[in-house]
């Protein structure tokens, strides 16, 4: 199934590192380099605002976070990716991991089969279940089956958008080793299905739905 939500590709221009000077490292500096680009940047921690600016910009996210270790105030800051405004504030922008994550997300969606298209819509609800299925899926390091493409005998995570049960059937397929050739014999195989359906349902539990028993696999309704 081609993808009904599509997701710019790649990242943003990281030009201009080099020639960019962070804001002072300590909270008080009064220095104001960096506006408009583009990078990860310490913020205070208001909840109810964008945050000011406390020092950036960084290369990275890892490095944001050891630097914020640094401050010696104790002033609560967190790492947000985007562009300092003028003011001091930031204007939040997705990062390049966010776009590389929906980048990602987008291919696995594209897994779920053709035959299931004309089901779905973007404005149909269970098209944003089956995206919150995968979304948590997908973060869980399990990937999608392929069934269409070269990599069908690996096996993956079978989403199945079903409007009858208001839901999404999801079950576990193993590779063709186990499933197909069984080199371990029928009871292995047996065996290591229900684990991974099981598996598949404590992650999805754990990501705060409600997956009910169907057969030997596990529904996922709206709602629930």
């Amino acid at each position: 199934m081609r993808c009904l939500l599509l997701f710019p590709r790649g990242g943003f221009s990281m030009d201009g590192w080099a020639a960019v000077s962070a804001m002072g490292g300590l909270p008080g500096s009064e220095m104001v380099l960096g506006t408009g680009v583009e990078g990860w940047w310490l913020v205070g921690s208001e909840e109810d605002s964008a945050g000011h600016v406390v020092a950036g910009p960084f290369p990275d996210r890892a490095e944001a976070g050891w630097s914020a270790a640094a401050l010696a105030d104790g002033e609560a800051v967190r790492p947000v990716y985007g562009s300092r405004r003028p003011d001091g504030s930031l204007r939040r922008r997705p990062s390049p991991q966010e776009w590389a994550w929906l980048a990602h997300l987008t291919e696995q969606l594209d897994r779920v089969p053709d035959e299931w298209s004309p089901l779905l819509s973007e404005e149909d609800p269970l098209t944003t279940l089956l995206v919150e299925v995968t979304a948590a899926i997908s973060e869980a390091g399990l990937p999608l089956h392929d069934a269409t493409g070269g990599d069908g005998a690996l096996g993956g995570a079978c989403l199945t958008p079903t409007p009858d049960l208001d839901g999404v059937v999801v079950a576990w397929r193993q590779h063709d080793r186990m499933s197909v050739d069984q080199v371990h014999g029928a009871a292995a195989d047996a065996a290591v299905q229900q684990a991974m359906n099981r598996a598949l349902s404590e992650v999805l539990a754990a990501r705060g739905f409600e997956p009910a028993a169907w057969g030997a696999a596990v529904v996922v309704r709206q709602g629930g």
